[in-house]
């Protein structure tokens, strides 16, 4: 078996206390080291969900697929058996109800899922559709609930003279009356908006406006100094080593990436690896400094943690897995398992029903006995 290629190691940036004593620290420096470890935590769960999420989008479609298509199969299989079971077997009338019940519902889904063939199958126990009256009435009714519905959810007065008989012209409507709603809120938003810029700022207020613009400058000037000595560092056009000027040219992209992504944490990680900076600068760094970093390192935590969360969510849409177990990489590869071994045991099972049931109005009959009609679901009886 090949062996797993080993995760390039990843420079640690940390602050060091004096021995073993953490109380040394600032409180800017534990926060410092808290969103440092914070980040190299998320780093690696967002990297294991991609290898894991990619390893089950690859054994779906090579595996999982496949084995769907043996169950779909045995579920046609089944459909045939009971079509003839239901024409040539001695069944009572609720054993017949049962059969067309689960030929008309429980299997209405295979001519979509390559078995063509037994659509005159599942037609032949299919209620006839609703007459133009009754799709009428059925809209109707449907639109008197939704009414009553957006009325006291959000208050909307619908005019009698508007047609909403239809799910889209209903949904045109209410649209229309969201969008004039959000028009007029935008419209109310900016007068006062506008309203409150006329208003002479407090020295107070100023003061607040001026100390946040200042620190959202100095933050700005912080990450540029470390990025502009790294491009001062790496930038290739002075080397001569072929070699040398190709390893710089792809170490300026990640700093240039990072940069313009504002990883602060990924610019400090290259400083110490390519020895521009070192353990006794990051002990001496100014609270102030601190104060910054901290707060862009904050802003890296949360982006980190909403892309592994969308992720997580593209992923469960995609295997129609709740989101609890589709959001770790051992979830994941764990959930596959037992998903595949109960479609294996499931196909088996219908397999091996189908060949009794063929053979054995007998074992038929018992196995109706255990399967419950839905109730208000049209079926058309053919006796």
């Amino acid at each position: 078996m090949a062996k797993k290629p080993v995760a390039p190691k990843v420079q640690i940036v940390h602050i060091q206390a004096a021995g073993t004593d953490t109380s040394a620290l600032s409180k800017a420096q534990k926060e410092f080291n808290r969103l440092t470890k914070r980040i190299v935590k998320l780093e690696k769960e967002a990297r294991d969900f991609r290898e894991a999420a990619t390893r089950l989008r690859q054994r779906v479609q090579n595996e999982y697929r496949p084995l769907q298509h043996q169950h779909n199969e045995a579920r046609a299989s089944l459909v045939r058996v009971l079509d003839l079971a239901h024409d040539t077997y001695k069944l009572t009338k609720g054993e017949r109800t049962k059969v067309a019940d689960l030929i008309a519902h429980g299997c209405h889904d295979l001519p979509q899922k390559g078995f063509p063939d037994l659509q005159p199958v599942i037609d032949k126990y299919t209620a006839p559709p609703p007459s133009a009256a009754e799709e009428a009435a059925a809209d109707q009714a449907t639109a008197d609930m939704m009414k009553q519905l957006f009325t006291l959810q959000y208050g909307i007065e619908f005019d009698p003279a508007m047609d909403v008989s239809t799910p889209e012209k209903f949904r045109a409507y209410v649209d229309q009356v969201m969008a004039e709603r959000e028009t007029a809120y935008e419209a109310e938003e900016q007068a006062r908006e506008a309203q409150r810029a006329k208003r002479k700022k407090s020295p107070k207020q100023q003061a607040a406006e001026d100390k946040k613009q200042a620190e959202e400058k100095n933050i700005t000037k912080a990450v540029r100094t470390l990025y502009m000595d790294l491009v001062k560092h790496l930038h290739p056009d002075l080397e001569r080593d072929e070699a040398e000027k190709d390893r710089k040219t792809e170490l300026l992209k990640q700093v240039t990436t990072a940069y313009e992504a504002n990883e602060l944490l990924t610019l400090l990680r290259l400083q110490l690896e390519l020895q521009r900076i070192d353990q006794s600068h990051l002990e001496s760094l100014a609270e102030d400094q601190l104060r910054y970093y901290n707060k862009l390192l904050k802003e890296q935590v949360q982006e980190l943690d909403q892309t592994l969360f969308n992720e997580q969510q593209d992923l469960a849409a995609f295997t129609g897995r709740s989101f609890f177990y589709t959001r770790t990489a051992s979830g994941i590869d764990y959930d596959y398992q037992q998903q595949k071994q109960q479609l294996e045991a499931k196909t088996k099972q219908l397999a091996a029903e189908v060949l009794a049931f063929e053979h054995d109005p007998t074992a038929l009959k018992a196995w109706l006995k255990t399967y419950r009609t839905p109730k208000n679901t049209p079926i058309r009886l053919n006796f």
